[in-house]
């Protein structure tokens, strides 16, 4: 019994030892462990309006986000997973979105002729990118690809939290860090310097229902809407949650009641 326990003991010495070895090559000796100024400062966390497990997306928010994104944002960047479409009952009606779609003018074809020919836009069309291709894209951006933006809130570690500190968080760079020409200091971004120039300022645009336009408004606003564009089901889904959790709750209390009944 005592052999039985003391080998029992070395295990756990043993399994304990390799745990904290583990633990400490990765924190000290590991030679790929990015530290803070690589990763990036780590957003605070807002209190989004869609954050709570039964709240949904603020609507105006998201119709005044897509706002910032048409006036600002989409000089640059896509939106290639959202159709004119996608904006019906969510933050415009149906003939503002055709409206929206019929400005710009789509490639299609070929007719009758066996050619190509340019139409007004539909509701079942994708959002125009900016530019033609990659290569127009860098050429443009000093040789950086401007990512699309469908995604990236879902593609960023912090989501909603660091597109939103990214956007707000240019600043002077502190004493004894140098940026080089054609960057800009952000302590968000991963190694403090990003290619892309402050974007949002106090007044840049004049929302449509008054609100005022200061910079940490349309870095909200844009940050919901991008955050609606990466889950677009998000508020149903809740809304099958919420009903998923009475019918089972009702089916239990039934089961509860029927168990109890027969015994």
């Amino acid at each position: 019994m005592t052999s039985s326990n003391s080998y029992n003991t070395k295990v756990v010495l043993a399994t304990s030892l390799a745990a904290v070895t583990g633990i400490g090559f990765y924190f000290f000796v590991n030679p790929i462990h990015a530290n803070e100024a690589e990763e990036g400062l780590h957003p605070p966390a807002y209190p989004w309006s869609h954050k709570g497990p039964f709240s949904t997306f603020d609507h105006a928010s998201i119709r005044r986000g897509y706002q910032v994104y048409r006036e600002v944002c989409s000089a640059c960047h896509s939106l290639d997973r959202i159709a004119w479409r996608n904006l019906v009952g969510v933050s415009h009606t149906a003939d503002e979105a055709k409206a929206m779609a019929e400005e710009v003018e789509y490639t299609d074809g070929p007719n009758d002729e066996g050619e190509n020919f340019q139409r007004p836009g539909k509701l079942s069309d994708y959002m125009p990118p900016p530019y033609p291709n990659e290569e127009a894209a860098r050429a443009s951006n000093a040789g950086a690809l401007p990512p699309d933006l469908s995604l990236i809130v879902k593609a960023r570690h912090g989501g909603a939290d660091y597109l939103f500190s990214i956007l707000t968080g240019y600043m002077d760079a502190p004493a004894g860090v140098e940026i080089r020409e054609g960057l800009y200091y952000n302590p968000y971004f991963p190694g403090g310097a990003i290619s892309m120039a402050r974007a949002l300022f106090d007044g840049l645009i004049e929302y449509e229902d008054g609100t005022p336009a200061t910079t940490s408004q349309m870095a909200k606003d844009v940050t919901t809407f991008l955050a609606w564009a990466a889950e677009p089901e998000h508020d149903e889904r809740k809304k099958m949650g919420v009903k998923a959790i009475i019918v089972i709750s009702i089916l239990t209390a039934l089961s509860v009641w029927l168990k109890r009944a027969r015994t």
